[in-house]
């Protein structure tokens, strides 16, 4: 009886782990605030849409004129890092996953995504790349 309590429990234990390591779903962000510019974010909703279509070109067209548009905006580059990444330009993906990151300090969603996960703490050409451990203003993990 103590042998089957004890397999119960780690039979619960892996399932909780099993549970809690799955990936949620990338998703595109919305625009925090259009970059000022209704094109932006109009250009980011119809790049969701088709990314969440699995239409990968047609998203990667709205969200690169989104980039275009509001430069400064981490979302967009983030929403177009997730198309190329999907369309397997990762390269360039990875470029505009660390933009995003530099471009939206405190975005937990953009800092925290698996998207960015498998690319670590490269440094980017001749930006240097601010990790939160590198910026005083950003809590310690």
């Amino acid at each position: 009886m103590r042998y089957l309590a004890i397999l119960g429990v780690i039979l619960v234990l892996l399932g909780m782990a099993a549970c809690s390591s799955r990936q949620k779903p990338l998703v595109p962000l919305a625009l925090a605030d259009g970059g000022g510019k209704p094109q932006a974010m109009r250009l980011t909703e119809q790049g969701t849409q088709a990314y969440q279509a699995k239409q990968f070109e047609h998203a990667k067209k709205y969200f690169e004129q989104a980039v275009d548009a509001a430069p400064e905006s981490g979302q967009a580059h983030y929403n177009y890092a997730l198309a190329l990444n999907a369309l397997g330009a990762s390269d360039v993906a990875r470029q505009h996953f660390l933009e995003a990151a530099n471009l939206a300090p405190g975005d937990k969603t953009i800092w925290d995504s698996p998207a960015l996960a498998p690319f670590g703490n490269p440094q980017s050409g001749k930006k240097k790349i601010h990790m939160p451990w590198n910026n005083p203003g950003m809590p310690r993990r």
